[in-house]
């Protein structure tokens, strides 16, 4: 635990008024207790600055004397990166402010601690769609969001968290103001230093404001289909992708172990069309009108019938429907807790060879744990898969409690022999970071660290994750 000087906690206090700043228990508790609870922390302090000055004099104030810093956002992250562990803890709660929205230039600035669904709210108010989208949309926030290069369900139509901005208003390790918030699309200018803050954790600087990009708005046509294999559906997917171009906005794989998993644990949940095939697909395209998308994706939902790519498919009739659909797929993450143990993986690999990556890794996996069982859904369209490893709470000889190691190193020796990631969307973290230093190119590490130190010397900032130092 970081060791606090009376002088700094004197000047820290003032800083940040009454309202500002807490030493309570329950407060420190809430900042150090992800909401999986998968892991806990410590801090000695909860800073809360409520504006950017505030958080760069505070910064300041750390750098003088030497007081490692974690930022927060909504306390969402999965790869221990926002809890403090021993540093204090800078939370960006205070400032959820929309700066401005600009529905010409299709942008809207907003401050980092405002939850995704503000800026959800503030896009659909100027008559435009800011596309992001994930299950945590409620608390996650958009400073969080950045730091980890989130991804969520429409990245195959709009890109990752890093394609969404245009600008970044960053607190460097030092205290300075770095303003980058310009809308420009086109800014020639030197080095990107946005895509720098975009992925790094926290690591480089505290975000503390951004510009994102706005779209225009689109009506949406959902559908609902059964598949035998994973090869059926990424053939399906690049068939769905003939007819529907760029339309296509998110394509997801569901195994049918899931959905009576969700059955189970959400009572009334009902299987949009119970099948006794393995796999699902959930799609989505997007269009300016209801009527072009649905008829798009009922023409190219016949030929995936004619070509034995699906055996049977349901269209939305309604908002409604299409958003009962998406209530069993993201229900899927927090249903897993009915398995005694379940080993959880974000990864990805390249489209074409996900189907062969399935095989091959459950294989590799029964090789060792015979009696191991598979949760495996995610996002096809982009190749990242959420793969887990489980074993039921009431299994006779239980062998999976324990080896979350060995199941790991299994998982990633077959994510690199398919050329993919050991990460896709959740960052990095404490959790991953030295599996990284082992698989990553020596000169990537190498670089990481330079831009690091040049950074943050001190190594004051959310030291520990993403790269050792």
């Amino acid at each position: 635990m970081t060791q606090l000087s009376p002088d700094f906690l004197t000047a820290a206090k003032d800083l940040l008024g009454s309202a500002g700043w807490s030493m309570d228990s329950e407060d420190l508790d809430r900042v150090t207790s992800p909401w999986r609870g998968t892991y806990k922390g410590n801090t000695p302090f909860l800073a809360k600055p409520a504006t950017t000055e505030e958080t760069a004099a505070l910064v300041s104030l750390c750098n003088r004397h030497g007081v490692a810093m974690t930022p927060q956002g909504g306390n969402t992250g999965l790869v221990d990166a926002g809890t403090p562990h021993g540093e204090i803890c800078i939370s960006l709660q205070r400032m959820t402010a929309i700066r401005s929205v600009d529905a010409f230039n299709n942008s809207l600035v907003i401050e980092a601690g405002a939850p995704l669904v503000t800026a959800q709210q503030a896009a659909d108010e100027a008559r435009r769609l800011f596309p992001l989208s994930l299950g945590s949309e409620g608390t996650a926030t958009i400073g969080g969001l950045i730091s980890t290069n989130a991804g969520g369900v429409a990245v195959l139509r709009y890109g990752m968290m890093r394609d969404l901005i245009l600008g970044l208003e960053v607190v460097l390790p030092t205290g300075e103001v770095l303003n980058g918030l310009s809308g420009l699309r086109k800014n020639n200018t030197g080095y990107d230093l946005k895509h720098l803050f975009a992925g790094a954790e926290g690591t480089l600087g505290i975000i503390t404001a951004a510009t994102l990009k706005l779209f225009p708005k689109v009506q949406r046509a959902s559908a609902w289909v059964t598949c035998e294999t994973p090869d059926d559906v990424v053939k399906l997917l690049s068939l769905v992708r003939d007819h529907a171009g760029d339309t296509v906005t998110s394509f997801e794989i569901i195994p049918a172990n899931a959905i009576a998993m969700v059955q189970a644990d959400v009572p009334g949940t009902r299987d949009p069309l119970p099948s006794d095939l393995p796999w699902r697909v959930l799609m989505e395209i997007s269009m300016s009108r209801t009527a072009h998308a649905r008829d798009l994706l009922e023409d190219a939902l016949a030929a995936a019938y004619e070509d034995g790519l699906i055996r049977d498919a349901i269209l939305a009739e309604s908002v409604a429907q299409a958003e009962s659909f998406w209530h069993i797929r993201e229900t899927i993450p927090l249903s897993k807790r009915a398995y005694g143990t379940a080993l959880n993986q974000d990864i990805s690999v390249p489209v074409s060879r996900i189907p062969d990556f399935i095989e091959a890794c459950n294989a590799a996996v029964l090789e060792k744990y015979p009696t191991a069982e598979f949760v495996i859904f995610g996002h096809v369209g982009d190749g990242n898969l959420h793969y887990s490893v489980c074993e039921p709470a009431g299994a006779e000889h239980p062998v999976l409690k324990g080896q979350d190691e060995a199941v790991f190193r299994i998982i990633y020796d077959q994510v690199m022999a398919f050329d993919g990631s050991i990460s896709a969307e959740h960052g990095v973290g404490r959790l991953k970071r030295d599996e990284l230093e082992r698989i990553r190119p020596p000169a990537a590490t190498a670089t990481m660290r330079a831009i690091k130190r040049a950074l943050d010397p001190e190594n004051l900032m959310n030291p520990g994750r993403v790269i050792k130092t």
